[in-house]
Order: structure tokens, then C-alpha cells, then sequence
């Protein structure tokens, strides 16, 4: 299969994850949010603009899918949003609060990131 090809795939992949979740927190009632590991949270603004947030993303990613070649700066975004991401979210984990759904977020953006970077690099070279 072609680099291009999976790129694609994989964009328009990470779009319906980033577009999940943020439905998820915009919906999912705040007493459920203990079993993510996040006990005591009584506020849902943040949690809302959490999930407006990731369905703005999954936005920004589904236009990145629709032609990596049109739009290599909405790949550099897509880079950019998952490393940032992953440097906040295993920096939370690590630093402040052993939340464990704030790991496995943190461990999945960064192999997001890792295979966009990885298939847009491979993606570039066959093209020269």
C-alpha cells in the first residue's frame, strides 16, 4: 500500500477517535468521569470545551486527510497538537496526578503522532 494511502487512512482514523472523545466529554454525565480516574471533578465547562476542542481537531484532520498534499500544513498541526499533547499529558501523569486515562492518552497521542510523522516522512521521500 502506498504511504500516501495509509496517511490518509490513518488521518482520517485519529479524526473519528478525536471526534469521539470529544462527544464523549461532551456528553458522558460527570459522575462516570470517576472510573477515568478523575474523582471529585464537579464542573462541566471544561469538560465541554475539552470536547468542543478535540471535535475542532478532528476537523482540522479530516481536511488533512482529504489531500495530505494540498494541506502539509495541517500535517505539521496534526504533528504539532499530538507531540504537544503527549509532552502535557505524560507531564500531568508524571508530575502532578497518577491518573490512569491521562497515561493511556498521553502513551496513544504520542504513537498517533509517531506513525502520522513516520508515513508523512516516508509519504515525502517516494515523492522526490
Amino acid at each position: 500500500m502506498k504511504p500516501r494511502v495509509l496517511l490518509t487512512v490513518l488521518l482520517y482514523l485519529i479524526a473519528l477517535h478525536s471526534f469521539c472523545v470529544g462527544l464523549a466529554l461532551i456528553i458522558i454525565p460527570i459522575p462516570s468521569l470517576d472510573f477515568f480516574g478523575f474523582s471529585g471533578y464537579s464542573g462541566s465547562f471544561f469538560k465541554a470545551q475539552g470536547g468542543i476542542f478535540h471535535i475542532v481537531m478532528s476537523i482540522i484532520y479530516i481536511i488533512a486527510a482529504r489531500d495530505v498534499d494540498k494541506y502539509p500544513i495541517l500535517i505539521y498541526l496534526t504533528l504539532t497538537a499530538k507531540f504537544i499533547a503527549t509532552i502535557f499529558l505524560l507531564g500531568y501523569y508524571f508530575i502532578f496526578d497518577h491518573v490512569w486515562m491521562v497515561l493511556v492518552s498521553g502513551i496513544g497521542d504520542f504513537l498517533m503522532g509517531l506513525f502520522v510523522y513516520l508515513l508523512w516522512k516516508w509519504h515525502t521521500k517516494k515523492k522526490d
